[in-house]
């Protein structure tokens, strides 16, 4: 049985979807979010270690400041309402992405998750928040060059955001678009990808369940000849 450590998703489809139903799309983010409680419940069930969601992208900066300012409040109440929650259930949440842009506020609002949600957990939820494949490799070449260490793989791989996590073996993407958009392309080498038509307010367990079935079917090989 292929084992399933980590698992990535990139949430794609909310503003589609509210505005198919003729409503803002800020609806659409606000209905995306209730998604998120009850997926991480079933990947703890199914004893997932490791669970990456794609909250913001660097380039989603260039949408309206409106639905930018929503989005980064949505986070920041998120944070707030849920904080309790995900101690008692020992879900530890680690923000992966740049910090350059955000608010004192908000900085120190995901600091104090961080810091809390860090001693007793389950699961590690990472939110892949201002974040950019592109960015966090050159950023981690910049720090191997400071540390004046020989540029290697695991060099780094150990500059990454995402030092001693393992790599996604399933990333799943919402919203019928089958592209990557600049998500942890280093640690996708060999991921297995499944594009959904369905847009991520409508994503639910049984899907996850699904993906998780068909993913059991698959022979990884990593680069060797199939016997």
């Amino acid at each position: 049985m292929n084992k399933v450590n980590h698992v990535a998703i990139i949430m794609d489809g909310n503003g589609r979807w509210a505005l198919k139903r003729n409503k803002p799309r800020n609806f659409g983010h606000q209905e995306g979010l209730k998604n998120i409680s009850s997926l991480i419940d079933f990947a703890k069930k199914n004893k997932i270690k490791f669970l990456t969601l794609f909250v913001f992208s660097l380039d989603n900066w260039k949408r309206s400041k409106r639905e930018v300012n929503f989005l980064f409040n949505l986070l920041e109440k998120f944070l707030d309402k849920n904080i309790n929650e995900l101690i008692k259930k020992k879900i530890k949440i680690k923000s992966i992405g740049e910090r350059k842009n955000l608010s004192k506020k908000l900085i120190n609002k995901i600091k104090k998750v961080e810091k809390l949600s860090s001693v007793n957990y389950d699961i590690t939820v990472n939110l892949a928040f201002n974040y950019s494949s592109k960015t966090e490799i050159i950023e981690s070449l910049k720090k191997s060059i400071k540390q004046k260490a020989k540029i290697t793989v695991d060099t780094i791989k150990n500059n990454l955001y995402t030092k001693n996590i393992p790599d996604p073996e399933l990333l799943i993407r919402t919203g019928g678009k089958n592209r990557l958009s600049d998500f942890m392309l280093w640690q996708m080498s060999y991921t297995e990808i499944f594009f959904l038509n369905k847009l991520w307010p409508d994503f639910n367990k049984n899907d996850f369940k699904k993906i998780l079935r068909e993913y059991q079917k698959i022979k990884r090989n990593f680069g060797s000849i199939d016997d």
